[in-house]
């Protein structure tokens, strides 16, 4: 995921202070500087908070990577809720425009979850989640029927933007509209089922 995004990795002299600056992730995972691979990327609505990923050799298949939001030393683990998000949000400070708004939907609703997982924002059949090789025909039909790019629709007299986008939780898909304030908060005011039951496989940070 996210792989449009411009990554740089941390190397040399600077992977050993950075990884004790996470270590040990979850109180249970350590990253060792000779068998980690530390990469961050600059996302679009921060200014000086960068997305950092963290994965090991060394770990058990399928552990990681870990996902941070790094400003200047201070960490913040990406964990499934949105505290994290939101904490950063008011350190950096985040100022959502129209033309970041779509970006910032997908990139929270990817890293905040509920029970059945993330809330991946699905704009076309090849998202990685959906298992295309084991949709019958009429399923297909029924979502390439629905599917669509995430769309801005405009912005409230209160300030807030508003935007449509299908919705992947689980195994179900959902057409849904979001308000999302400048400063970050998100909220789903309205959701509708279009297919359940569907063939999926598991896209999700490791928290």
């Amino acid at each position: 995921m996210f792989d449009h995004y411009k990554w740089q990795a941390v190397t040399g002299a600077q992977v050993e202070p950075f990884l004790k600056l996470i270590n040990p992730i979850q109180g249970k995972y350590v990253a060792g500087p000779s068998t980690a691979t530390v990469e961050w990327a600059q996302i679009p609505f921060y200014t000086t908070i960068a997305l950092v990923r963290v994965n090991d050799t060394a770990w058990a298949p399928n552990t990681g990577p870990f996902w941070f939001l790094a400003k200047q030393g201070r960490m913040f683990m990406l964990d499934g809720s949105s505290a994290p998000i939101h904490d950063a949000n008011e350190a950096d400070p985040i100022s959502v425009t129209e033309p970041k708004v779509l970006e910032y939907l997908r990139f929270f609703c990817y890293f905040v979850h509920g029970d059945e997982g993330p809330f991946l924002i699905v704009e076309d059949l090849n998202h990685p989640a959906l298992d295309k090789s084991r949709l019958d025909d009429a399923t297909r039909k029924v979502i390439e029927g629905a599917l669509r790019p995430a769309a801005f629709e405009g912005k409230t007299d209160e300030g807030n933007f508003e935007a449509s986008a299908m919705v992947l939780y689980g195994n179900a898909l959902f057409s849904a509209r979001f308000s999302i304030s400048p400063n970050g908060m998100i909220e789903m005011i309205d959701d509708e089922p279009i297919a359940a039951d569907l063939p999926v496989k598991k896209i999700k940070p490791n928290y």
